[in-house]
């Protein structure tokens, strides 16, 4: 089964996207293109890297303001959670990412671009349990954008590389 997300459908029905691969294979720049789209077609999106988001959490948490950042969180259309595995998660970081994100599950649509592989999430959560569950929500309905492949990021340096030796 072919999908389009260019047209916005699986933001109309809550459903999210996980993009996986390699680095440097575009994840990141289809979903800003996706949350630009978004915006110009009147959704409110939200982009975060996942560490950013969790900085934001502890903040909240720290200023007893957490219920309201909850609340910001939940109302947005479109979430894009950017970079999910660069860096590891202790066990109150990794429950505290699977809250928010729980948060949306099958009622708003979030997009997470990650490096890793499912079998590896564990490895950044570092709770099997928690992982599994997080894993869980997050591909229930939702598409999963299998984004292997060679860099573009490497492929443009070798051009250039080539360019420059002429």
């Amino acid at each position: 089964m072919q999908v389009t997300l260019e047209n916005l459908e699986f933001i109309k029905e809550g459903r999210s996207i996980v993009m996986y691969g390699n680095p440097g294979t575009g994840k990141t720049h289809i979903s800003i293109g996706l949350g630009i789209k978004a915006c110009l077609e009147g959704f409110s999106v939200f982009f975060t890297s996942v560490p950013h988001l969790l900085t934001m959490i502890r903040e909240a948490k720290t200023e007893k303001s957490l219920r309201n950042l909850e609340i910001k969180f939940e109302r947005y259309d479109l979430v894009i959670c950017d970079e999910l595995g660069y860096v590891g998660f202790d066990k109150e970081g990794a429950e505290m990412l699977f809250n928010h994100l729980s948060l949306r599950t099958g009622k708003k649509s979030t997009i997470i671009t990650t490096n890793l592989p499912f079998t590896r999430w564990e490895e950044v959560l570092k709770d099997k349990v928690l992982c599994s569950a997080l894993v869980d929500r997050l591909c229930h309905k939702a598409y999963l954008v299998n984004m292997t492949g060679t860099s573009y990021r490497i492929k443009e340096t070798k051009n250039i590389s080539a360019i420059s030796n002429v």
